[in-house]
């Protein structure tokens, strides 16, 4: 045998078995991108059917809301268990809610005096606080807790809860100073967590699973979190969590096919369980504008936006406002190279029609439809403009909004709180004395009561409170005045009538019976008085109140 001739004999094979490996590959990438397209079709179909899902969770709602209000106002152990699945429906639906049923329970459990209620309300405070993205909050709501007073259950739960902040705090600084701290500290509380947890519960595998990601041992993270998926009548919030999970370690292998599939699981798994508080949905976008698929990106980002407004997510609503307008100019780009090949082929037509028959009618039809075309992209493109203009005014009223509501709500139950004390005590004293029959010490204790004072209480905690929210409100309403005319305070007064009504006002109140009812004076007095106040202004009458609605809070 000459040398080399085995070497020879071995090349036909050898391209066979690379021919088959290339069929391999691209049989397999075919198939991927086919089951690409049915999850994002089922997704598609997921979202149209979201309304009927949600609700589904309100009529739950309303049936517990129907319950509360059957109870009897003394029964606070029935309002607390109440409260409580309210909190639970509402936790992952929406935190204006579920923030309102925490503070519900934590007033519950202070009234019946149980340190075990109230370490568990403010648990429940805290998640809500932490899916909303406010950690310092968070924070402060967890310290208060005193963890020696719960069950184990309970004691599980916070140090869970305490793990997911640190990891969370981590995840959103994303740095390689502080990320690393935190992962540690989270993982030490999800230690104490799992010590407490019962091994064959799905929550033990879940946070078992989530400390080894969080750790980078990827190999455990897989084996663990795959395991859990593999359980039967796991319920879709559960495949959501999970998948999503799964899918950040894909990601870090650069298996971007594998997380697409997961978090399109994770993704229709929220919208069957009615869940806002999600990143799937933000995730996935991200990826498929990475890939190039703008089309279900755009489906993906919008379900994210109405997720995160829905919920009122603040930190998911920043992640969706990185990746919105990369995804808009990406579909904007798209237009524009389609008209540019549009216009390629109507020239090329117009350029053959011209060389072989000639006919200049049919050139100057092609121009006139290219023209309607651009004409139709533009005007498109404008109201694109106009509509995320509009957008942005409206998130920037949504969060002024927002604030004025925060900083009162907190203000007023204060104040309520105290006014609820004073009557309390009033009240108690009132039966005191009708059961002694003392009725010349009731004459004279209700003689004492002076509504003129109390009202003068209320307008000056309402002064006050304002004045927080906008201190630079008396400054910037006598900006519109001469100095002649500019309001000019006593000593001791916070605001005037006239600053009080516009006070009014700005905080949202336009309605001149409303403002007349609230500070006891007449309709035609209120009217009179900003006729008076707009007429002194250098702001003409149409554009004054615009002006007051512009003054910015804190």
């Amino acid at each position: 045998m000459r040398p080399g001739s085995t070497h020879n004999s071995l090349l036909p094979l050898r391209k066979q078995l690379y021919f088959f490996i290339c069929m391999l590959l691209l049989v397999g990438g075919v198939t991927a991108q086919s089951n690409r397209a049915l999850q994002l079709q089922k997704l598609s179909n997921a979202i149209q059917k979201a309304g009927r899902y949600d609700a589904g969770k309100q009529r739950r709602i309303d049936s517990i809301k129907k319950l509360l209000g059957n109870v009897r106002p003394d029964d606070l152990s029935a309002q607390f268990g109440l409260y409580k699945s309210l909190y639970e429906e509402y936790r992952l639906f929406q935190f204006d809610s579920s923030y309102h049923y925490a503070r519900k329970l934590r007033e519950a459990a202070l009234q019946l005096n149980d340190p075990a209620r109230l370490a568990y309300a403010r648990i429940k405070l805290g998640f809500s606080l932490l899916s909303s993205g406010m950690y310092k909050e968070t924070l402060d709501s967890l310290s208060a807790v005193n963890v020696q007073q719960l069950p184990d259950s309970g004691k599980a739960e916070y140090y869970a809860l305490l793990g997911r902040y640190y990891y969370d705090l981590g995840d959103f600084d994303n740095d390689q100073y502080h990320t690393p701290v935190y992962n540690v500290l989270g993982g030490r509380y999800i230690d104490s967590a799992l010590s407490l947890l019962p091994a064959n519960t799905y929550a033990a595998a879940y946070y078992r699973g989530l400390k080894e990601l969080k750790a980078n041992n990827k190999a455990g993270a897989l084996r663990m979190l795959t395991e859990i998926l593999r359980r039967p009548a796991l319920t879709p919030h559960q495949v959501a969590v999970t998948t999503s999970t799964l899918s950040d370690l894909y990601i870090r292998n650069g298996q971007t096919d594998s997380a697409i599939q997961l978090l399109t699981t994770a993704a229709i798994a929220d919208i069957q369980a009615s869940t806002k508080e999600t990143s799937a949905a933000f995730n996935l976008a991200s990826l498929l504008y990475k890939e190039g698929d703008v089309k279900h990106a755009s489906i993906c980002i919008n379900q994210a936006i109405a997720d995160a407004s829905f919920y009122g997510a603040r930190q998911r609503k920043v992640q969706v406002s990185a990746i919105l307008p990369l995804i808009e100019a990406q579909k904007l780009s798209m237009v524009e190279t389609e008209k540019r090949k549009l216009l390629f082929y109507a020239t090329t037509v117009t350029l053959l029609l011209l060389l072989i028959i000639g006919l200049g009618l049919i050139i100057l039809r092609q121009v006139k439809k290219l023209q309607l075309a651009q004409k139709t992209i533009t005007q498109a493109h404008i109201k694109e403009l106009e509509i995320n203009r509009q957008l942005a005014e409206t998130n920037a009223r949504l969060e002024d909004a927002n604030k004025i509501k925060e900083k009162y709500i907190g203000y007023f139950f204060n104040f309520n709180a105290a006014f609820y004390d004073k009557m309390e005590k009033f009240k108690k004293s009132l039966e005191q004395k009708l059961a002694d029959r003392k009725l010349d010490e009731i004459k004279s204790l209700i003689a004492r009561i002076n509504l003129r004072k109390e009202k003068e209480e209320l307008v000056q905690h309402f002064d006050h409170a304002f004045l927080k929210l906008f201190p630079n409100f008396i400054t910037v309403f006598n900006s519109m005045f001469r100095e002649e005319d500019q309001q000019v305070l006593e000593e001791n007064e916070l605001l005037n009538t006239d600053l009080r009504i516009f006070a009014l006002i700005r905080m949202g109140i336009h309605d001149n019976e409303k403002i007349a009812h609230i500070l006891q004076y007449s309709v035609n007095t209120i009217t009179t008085y900003k006729t008076k106040i707009k007429n002194r202004s250098v702001v003409p009458n149409e554009e004054f109140e615009k002006r007051v609605m512009e003054i910015k809070a804190v």
